[in-house]
């Protein structure tokens, strides 16, 4: 069984119960999970925007110009 996280309610949802036409994350593999959607989604938000401002720092690296 899967589990949803419906953003417009803050109820985890199966797919038995899962709205139909709901903004949801998902699908879960346990109820915890589903419940702490919008915490794992924030942290991956952080996570990513690191990355990124790492790879900004570092620069495009020039590639080497093929054999002519």
């Amino acid at each position: 069984m899967h589990y949803w996280f419906n953003v417009d309610t803050g109820e985890v949802e199966t797919d038995d119960s899962r709205s139909q036409d709901a903004t949801v994350l998902g699908p879960y593999d346990s109820q915890e999970a589903a419940a702490n959607a919008l915490r794992t989604a924030h942290e991956n938000t952080e996570r990513w925007d690191e990355e990124d401002r790492e790879w900004d720092e570092r620069g495009v690296r020039p590639t080497a110009e093929p054999d002519a």
